[in-house]
């Protein structure tokens, strides 16, 4: 499938939903996203000792991305304004909450151990 018509797919509504549905689905993911970044984050300052900071990180920048890369396609294929019912404002409000998660995976991987600062 080209890139052309996965937009004009994505646009009728066949691959991330019609309506609301594809803005839930980046909003899930970017809250997730921000879950995960601070759950990394408080493993890498030492205040929960199960799990890696590294993967916790990694996986909060994952989850983000994709956050962010629903929304910018939800942005970019639907149509009408706020408050029409096409979850424009969801989608707008996923790119902060992806983006939280990815600069929260990414500090705390350099706090990590693993990136050659002491614990402490």
């Amino acid at each position: 499938m080209s890139a052309s018509t996965a937009l004009i797919v994505a646009a009728e509504g066949g691959i991330i939903g019609d309506g609301r549905t594809g803005a839930n689905l980046a909003l899930g993911a970017g809250l997730f996203g921000l879950v995960l970044g601070r759950l990394a984050l408080s493993r890498a300052n030492g205040r929960i000792r199960t799990g890696s900071a590294r993967t916790g990180g990694m996986s909060a920048i994952a989850v983000g991305m994709a956050g962010i890369v629903l929304a910018v396609l939800h942005l970019a294929t639907s149509s009408g304004g706020p408050g029409t019912g096409n979850g424009l404002v969801g989608a707008v409000v996923a790119v902060p909450l992806g983006l939280g998660g990815v600069l929260l995976g990414r500090r705390a991987l350099t706090r990590s151990p693993g990136a050659g600062q002491p614990i402490g």
